[in-house]
């Protein structure tokens, strides 16, 4: 099982990460402005933190250096299009491919139209990657899930604010059960929901496509929300100094993913762009090396 990093606002503390090695455990300490509340860890040892997590820490000083012209790009597959005959087979490839985060979409049949996976797929999956579980909850409610999801190893947990009675307080379950917390705006979910949490957020996830299902064309006019939001980030780190991740999911593909970029976005979702693209020997290099290298021509 591995917890995640607080990343908070005021205080004095440690965050404590937990990464599962084998059947063993081990923890990290370090210090944090926040106190992340009551979590249960091994606190013994202090192991140095993988390089390849830190990507997924916008509050961290690597991330605080970054000029804003030289954004981190940070590439998710989403679980959601792979072979579920093999998943465990599927996410190791993707991982060992370079993909930087493991998308893992929850649907249950009520806030959207689909039915998917639960707690337990994710604690399956855990021992089979060390790359970061990015957990979006289409689920309501979601406070009595989002304990069961970092008890099984997510690292980041996001929901949709329509599915939470108290958006603040669900923000800080998750921060106070050791996972990195965001909020999901559907296509036509308005912004002013950022208005008084962003201190409580570390990435914000704009979908470009209704949620429900894989295989969507991206919605153009999500470019245009990609910059509005891009905007209060660059505003509220210019005024706080903290990073928020910004990352996009639906119909991300090599043919759109510098435009969306350029938009603002640095994290990026993708389904069956990649997992429906496997390479000869049922790797996924090739198709995650065709979206860097497009990703390396933004600016330029």
């Amino acid at each position: 099982m591995v917890g995640w990093p607080h990343a908070g606002g005021g205080g004095s503390g440690v965050r404590i990460v937990r990464q599962a090695l084998g059947s063993g455990k081990r923890a990290f300490r370090a210090p944090c402005e926040t106190p992340p509340g009551e979590m249960a860890a091994d606190r013994r040892k202090i192991p140095a933190i993988p390089a390849a997590w830190l990507r997924c820490l916008p509050h961290t000083a690597r991330f605080q250096s970054l000029a804003m012209s030289q954004p981190t790009y940070r590439i998710a597959p989403s679980i959601l299009s792979a072979d579920f005959a093999r998943l465990g087979e599927e996410v190791r490839r993707v991982t060992e491919a370079g993909a930087d985060w493991i998308h893992f979409d929850v649907m249950d049949n009520h806030y959207v139209p689909n039915l998917t996976v639960g707690p337990l797929v994710c604690e399956a999956i855990r021992p089979h990657v060390t790359a970061p579980i990015d957990v979006h909850l289409m689920v309501r409610p979601v406070d009595r899930i989002i304990p069961d999801f970092a008890r099984a190893g997510a690292n980041i947990i996001t929901f949709h604010p329509e599915a939470s009675d108290h958006i603040d307080r669900s923000l800080a379950l998750i921060r106070d059960n050791g996972c990195q917390a965001g909020l999901v705006f559907n296509p036509a979910t308005p912004l002013h929901h950022l208005d008084h949490v962003m201190d409580r957020l570390d990435v914000i996830l704009l979908m470009s496509v209704n949620p429900g299902f894989g295989g969507q064309s991206f919605i153009p006019e999500t470019l245009n929300k990609l910059r509005a939001v891009r905007a209060r980030i660059d505003a509220y780190t210019a005024r706080t100094g903290r990073q928020i991740l910004l990352e996009v999911d639906g119909g991300v593909k090599p043919d759109n993913i510098a435009e969306i970029a350029a938009a603002g976005a640095d994290t990026f979702v993708a389904g069956s762009a990649v997992f429906g693209k496997p390479d000869a020997d049922g790797g996924y290099k090739g198709i995650l090396n065709t979206f860097r290298d497009v990703l390396a021509t933004v600016g330029k």
